[in-house]
């Protein structure tokens, strides 16, 4: 089995849906990350960790294509994806939240989650602004599906019409959660999603991502200090540290691992 290559608790080796080979990643002197292997499954929740600096969001950057790395591949679906830029990631199923909420604040809950569905508009510029023709036809047709499939789903029907800015911090995390979700993600990238959050939004947010794995098949990889709701959730995980990889494999398997505990988790967590 090649290695970083993950295996089903079934022992028969799953797709891999992102593959990144060997990736360097450097600013000037400063080596974010050395030699990254790591594969996320189809169908799985797939989750990276590590103390801060480890080199997690700019692992999240290059596959997200905000960043190029200097050596290494990215394969997205079987396809080299490592010269790709972030929109045309984006269109081929991609999609990310971001470490600190990255909305919209002069708009509302539905239109901050309407971008996220724009590259999916094929109508043109003059009907878009005169909102006849295709152009209204796509927005019905988007509107229904945000309403059934996103909306509803998160259960923020209550403020759609809100402002954005006016929203607990719980809530406004869940409408970037969304703004993703309205992409139609193949593979849905969660940076710290739980961070700042009171116990009660952690457990709605943890319920959420379980159902999006369990009830659409959907892929995750996720970012995430909570090692609570990674150990909870995840089917694999990957530690990151001074822009290695240390380690790899199941919840308990990492949990236990003695590089793991050195580097981050500490003696406590496997009491």
């Amino acid at each position: 089995m090649p290695e970083g290559t993950p295996e089903s608790p079934s022992g028969l080796v799953a797709a891999p849906l992102l593959e990144v080979g060997g990736v360097d990643l450097a600013f000037g002197g400063i080596r974010a990350l050395t030699e990254v292997t790591l594969q996320a499954r189809r169908g799985e929740i797939t989750a990276i960790i590590g103390p801060n600096g480890a080199g997690k969001t700019s692992l999240f950057n290059a596959v997200s294509g905000f960043y190029r790395p200097q050596r290494g591949q990215l394969r997205f679906g079987g396809r080299d994806i490592t010269a790709l830029p972030a929109h045309q990631r984006a269109a081929l199923g991609l999609a990310r939240t971001f470490q600190n909420v990255a909305l919209f604040r002069g708009m509302s809950v539905l239109d901050n989650i309407k971008l996220g569905a724009h590259h999916r508009s094929s109508f043109g510029a003059v009907a878009a602004m005169a909102y006849v023709g295709p152009a209204r036809r796509q927005e019905l047709e988007l509107r229904e599906r945000l309403e059934h499939e996103v909306i509803d789903f998160l259960e923020i029907d209550h403020i759609r019409h809100h402002g954005v800015a006016g929203l607990p911090y719980g809530l406004q995390k869940r409408v970037e959660l969304a703004r993703a979700l309205a992409m139609d993600p193949t593979l849905l990238m969660l940076d710290e999603p739980v961070a700042g959050m009171n116990r009660e939004e952690t457990e709605d947010m943890a319920r959420f991502i379980l159902d999006l794995q369990q009830e659409r098949g959907m892929s995750v990889l996720l970012i995430e200090h909570d090692m609570g709701l990674v150990m909870d959730i995840s089917d694999h995980v990957v530690v990151l540290n001074f822009g290695h990889v240390i380690a790899r494999g199941t919840p308990e398997q990492v949990k236990r691992d003695p590089a793991v505990i050195e580097a981050y988790l500490g003696a406590q967590a496997v009491a």
